[in-house]
């Protein structure tokens, strides 16, 4: 009789998780994953098709956290909001900001990496699209995702808000 698993994804995302933080992208390996939650690699196989594969799947779970977080916020202040956004964008960012600046993780992503960026970026127009809304002079949709890009840029440069709330006030305040 085969041997039931118990959340054998779950523990997979775990254990990855633990040894990204731990040990890096390069010592992350499907085998060690296996290993160290007592599964044949076979198993980790099942779930992930590569160990790129299982690390984005960590990245997405917390990223999943974080924009549920950004969708709570209260959207009734559009400045407060966007300052919720972007403060939680750069805490995302300063999470696995290891693994961004590695260089074996960024040449393991080299393909996919604008479509990502496309994603992620579509993700924030649509959750910050609400205080985009009856600006006027441009297009909502157009506009949150202009915010976006932005907020990202200024998150990986790590421009403080309070420059960013200058730029952000004459875009969204529609008496400016």
């Amino acid at each position: 009789m085969p041997k039931v698993l118990e959340n054998p994804r779950e523990q997979i995302l775990s254990e990855a998780r633990k040894q990204l933080f731990e040990a890096g992208y390069l010592k992350t390996t499907i085998r060690s994953v296996a290993q160290r939650c007592g599964f044949g690699t076979g198993t980790v196989y099942n779930y992930f098709d590569s160990k790129d594969t299982l690390i984005s799947a960590v990245l997405l779970e917390d990223w999943h956290r974080y924009t549920a977080k950004m969708k709570e916020l209260d959207s009734s202040d559009r400045i407060g909001f966007l300052e919720g956004v972007s403060k939680l964008l750069r805490e995302f960012y300063e999470g696995y900001i290891f693994l961004f600046n590695d260089n074996y993780a960024q040449a393991a992503s080299r393909g996919v990496s604008s479509d990502r960026h496309l994603q992620l970026r579509a993700v924030i127009a649509d959750i910050i699209l609400p205080v985009c809304r009856g600006v006027g002079r441009i297009d909502d949709a157009f506009l949150a995702a202009h915010i976006a890009e932005a907020l990202l840029a200024w998150t990986a440069e790590a421009i403080p808000f309070e420059k960013q709330k200058t730029i952000l006030n004459k875009l969204i305040d529609p008496s400016l």
